[in-house]
């Protein structure tokens, strides 16, 4: 069974309706959020765990890579239910995936969706590939967190203060402190607001504090910075690389800040950020100004994302990463 949402602001109550009836009866939940988990992902995981298991649900919530949380989400509520990945079900009655838009986000853990009776996703990624047996991805939702607070406004779930602290995570992050965002993003910012949470401290935590280490990684990766004026027919691509050897010590949420840093060049309608892994090749990070639609860029390159924020993998050097890129883009 497939269940896509309609664009626009609300699901009809029959979708929802299938998730709920489902949930309603497990007794065992696993919750996966994607690889190098971001405050969308995991905000949704536990908002959604810390909801089931005030139902009485065994559940579990957890991410394949890397091994810790980041350090920028160490004061989210829930905490309690993440687990290591070698500790997740191999079998459960309901396994659900949160802000993933692929299996190959699962990383590691894609093999528990084997193993689970019944499958859910729930996304805002236009790009979702509609892996699980209900799909439920609204890419008009600000963030997924905004979509879980549709959904649990119609199962009648109280959106407590712990609940409204996850929420709130995914939703600034995903909008850029409300830089994105129609009227209604802002609704629900203020109703989270309410139930008393401080919306301030939680932005701080995630977007704004960094140690000093990143200042001077800054210096290095900003410095070497190139524009490309001719590309995207003419509006301008902006990019810098992260290798391994600028980021010594630093959290992954250093790394990732990077690219939004780039993106105020105004010389360039794209600004794209390779970040060089681990296990060796390029995670790639783009975004927009207005103009041009990047998830469908990366999706030609393997990804997705949204209209102004998407992002890929490449196996190639830096030189012919790039050069693929300013092909895509035309």
């Amino acid at each position: 069974m497939t269940i896509t949402a309609p664009t626009g602001e609300d699901l009809c109550e029959a979708e929802f309706a299938q998730v709920v009836e489902v949930l309603d009866v497990a007794q065992t939940v696993t919750v996966l959020c994607h690889v190098q988990p971001d405050a969308d992902t995991i905000g949704s995981g536990l908002a959604l765990g810390l909801v089931l298991e005030r139902k009485g649900v065994s559940v579990q919530v957890a991410f394949s890579r890397p091994e810790e949380l980041p350090e920028s989400m160490a004061g989210l509520p829930g905490l309690h239910l993440l687990v290591p990945p070698a500790s997740v079900r191999a079998s459960v009655d309901v396994l659900v995936t949160v802000d993933v838009g692929s299996i190959g986000r699962l990383g590691d853990l894609a093999n528990r969706l084997d193993g689970a009776d019944r499958t859910i996703v729930v996304d805002h990624h236009r790009s979702n590939s509609e892996f699980g047996a209900i799909n439920v991805v609204d890419e008009s939702a600000a963030s997924t967190t905004a979509l879980l607070a549709r959904l649990f406004d119609f199962w009648g779930v109280e959106i407590d203060r712990d609940v409204a602290h996850c929420l709130y995570a995914g939703l600034v992050t995903d909008t850029g402190s409300f830089r994105w965002g129609g009227p209604s993003t802002h609704v629900l910012a203020a109703r989270l607001l309410e139930t008393g949470i401080d919306g301030d401290a939680i932005a701080r935590q995630l977007l704004d504090t960094h140690p000093f280490g990143w200042l001077p990684m800054l210096s290095s990766v900003l410095g070497s910075a190139t524009l490309v004026r001719e590309a995207a027919d003419g509006r301008g691509l902006v990019y810098a690389v992260i290798r391994r050897s600028d980021v010594g010590n630093l959290r992954s949420e250093e790394i990732e800040s990077v690219v939004d840093i780039v993106r105020t060049t105004a010389d360039a309608e794209v600004a794209a950020v390779l970040k060089e892994s681990e296990r060796g090749g390029w995670s790639i990070s783009l975004r927009a100004k207005s103009e041009i639609d990047v998830s469908a860029v990366a999706e030609s390159l393997g990804g997705g994302g949204h209209r102004l924020s998407a992002g890929y993998t490449s196996s190639d050097s830096s030189e012919q990463t790039v050069a693929a890129l300013i092909a895509a883009l035309g």
